[in-house]
């Protein structure tokens, strides 16, 4: 089955990005003006960066399968674990955080909103990629 491409417009492609500023944006200026211990931020710091790397690699590993790029089922497997992880990390935070529930909800909708957006930022960047080489590096 051959696979088609189509580049994505300059709409989706700017508002992905700004999807990703906005959401990551939000949770680390909110993180910024918390009033939570140094070693509480850290945490929530560290889960969104983790769920934007894991959501890239389960990005990435997905469209491998997709494309009959080998993608080993370990790795496939723990990408889905990861994102999995990191919104139940996130969840556990602020079940158990000592601030008011608007709070706890900017958190979390920042924080799903970064990670849907570095899905989309990431495929968007993929097809580009493929529109503009389709043959990869180094082909001539």
């Amino acid at each position: 089955m051959a696979v088609t491409y189509q580049k994505p417009s300059g709409a989706f492609i700017g508002a992905s990005w700004v999807a990703l500023l906005v959401g990551a944006g939000t949770f680390i200026v909110a993180l910024w003006n918390a009033s939570m211990p140094e070693y509480e931020k850290g945490y929530y710091f560290t889960v969104l960066m983790y769920g934007l790397f894991s959501c890239v690699s389960l990005q990435k590993a997905v469209r491998d399968r997709l494309e009959g790029i080998p993608v080993t089922g370990i790795y496939y497997g723990l990408a889905w674990v990861s994102v999995g992880l990191t919104i139940l990390l996130l969840l556990v935070g602020l079940w158990n955080a000592k601030m008011a529930s608007a709070d706890k909800g900017l958190y979390a909708i920042a924080f799903l909103m970064s990670l849907f957006a570095a899905i989309a930022v990431q495929k968007n960047t993929r097809d580009t990629k493929l529109i503009e080489d389709p043959d990869g590096p180094g082909t001539e």
